[in-house]
C-alpha cells in the first residue's frame, strides 16, 4: 500500500518509523511519504491560508496550494487516459474534519483494501470547502472523516489514528493476525472486547477469574463472550441495539435478557422500552 500525507509539519509523522508501522515499511509492506504543502507555494512568505470570505476569525487555507499539490499526487497533470488497471487502483484522497461523518472500524477495513491513500491535515480554521467539491468532481473519490466529538489543533494526530487502524489489518502487518478477530468493534456483529488478564493469577488482592484457568475452552470463550455483551449493554448499548437477533445463540439470548434487553424482535431492545409499546 502507498501512502502520501500533505501537511504544513510533516516531520510530524517521524512517529511512522517506529514499532510495527515501522517495520511494515521495512518489509515492503507500506510505503510511506510526508510531504510538505509549502512545497507548492510560490511567495517569498510560503503562505498557504488567507482570510475566511465573509469575515470571522481565523484563518482558511487557500485551494490553489493544495489543489497544486493533490493534482500531481493524484496523477491529475497526466494528460494520458487511464487504463482500467488504473482506475483500479485510484488513490482514496482523505481530508479529516470534526464537521464530518465518524471513522468507524468499517471505514478502516474498507480502507485496508487500497492500493493508495492520500491523506490532507488540515490547520487553523480548515481548507476551503470547494476543495473536496472539486475533487469529486474529477471523479476522485474523496472521504471526511471526525474521529470524535472534539476539534483539534490540526488533521495530523487524526491521520495517525486513522493510519494506525487501516494499516493494522492489511495481511502481514500483524505478527499474529488472530490477534484482530476478537478486537472491539469488528465484525459484522459488533460488540466491546471482553477484558483481558495476564499472571499472576492473584495480584494485589485482586483475581482473575477463575474460569479463565480452568482450562476448559468452552467455558472460557462463553465466559469472554458474555464479557463482551455486559460490557457492551453497559458502555455501548448502541451496539446491542444494533446487533441480529437471528444471529444470537440461546446462550447470547439468555445473557442479553439477564442484562434488561428484550430479543424476541429483529434486533434487541431495552425491556422497559417493550413493555411500555405494550401498554400503549
Amino acid at each position: 500500500m502507498r501512502i502520501d500525507i500533505v501537511s504544513v509539519f510533516p516531520e510530524y509523522f517521524h512517529n511512522l518509523d517506529l514499532s510495527l508501522l515501522g517495520k511494515a515499511q521495512e518489509h515492503g509492506l507500506l510505503q510511506v511519504q510526508a510531504h510538505d504543502l509549502r512545497d507548492w507555494t510560490h511567495d517569498i512568505h510560503h503562505s498557504v491560508d488567507d482570510t475566511p470570505v465573509g469575515g470571522g476569525a481565523g484563518m482558511v487555507m487557500q485551494p490553489e496550494v493544495w489543489a497544486e499539490c493533490l493534482d500531481e499526487l493524484l496523477g491529475m497533470d497526466d494528460a494520458a487516459e487511464p487504463t482500467k488497471a488504473e482506475q483500479a487502483s485510484a488513490p482514496v484522497l482523505i481530508l479529516p474534519n470534526p464537521s464530518a461523518p465518524l471513522f468507524t472500524q468499517r471505514d478502516a477495513t474498507e480502507l485496508s483494501h487500497a492500493e493508495h491513500l492520500i491523506f490532507g491535515c488540515g490547520r487553523y480554521e480548515g481548507y476551503d470547502a470547494r476543495l473536496p467539491e472539486y475533487y469529486r468532481d474529477q471523479h476522485i473519490d474523496v472521504r471526511e472523516y471526525s474521529i470524535g466529538d472534539y476539534v483539534l489543533n490540526g488533521g495530523e494526530v487524526a491521520v495517525c489514528v486513522m493510519l494506525e487502524a487501516i494499516t493494522r489489518l492489511l495481511p502481514g502487518f500483524m505478527g499474529n493476525p488472530n490477534s484482530i478477530v476478537e478486537e472491539s468493534y469488528t465484525g459484522a456483529q459488533s460488540l466491546l472486547e471482553h477484558r483481558q488478564y495476564t499472571k499472576p493469577a492473584l495480584w494485589r488482592g485482586h483475581e482473575a477469574p477463575p474460569v479463565l484457568l480452568s482450562g476448559d475452552h468452552a467455558k472460557v470463550d462463553r465466559f469472554r463472550r458474555d464479557d463482551a455483551l455486559t460490557r457492551t449493554s453497559e458502555i455501548r448499548p448502541d451496539l446491542i441495539e444494533a446487533l441480529n437477533c437471528a444471529e444470537l445463540d440461546k446462550a447470547d439470548r439468555k445473557t442479553l435478557m439477564s442484562l434488561g434487553w428484550e430479543v424476541s424482535g429483529t434486533h434487541p431492545k431495552p425491556l422497559a422500552d417493550a413493555h411500555m409499546k405494550q401498554r400503549a
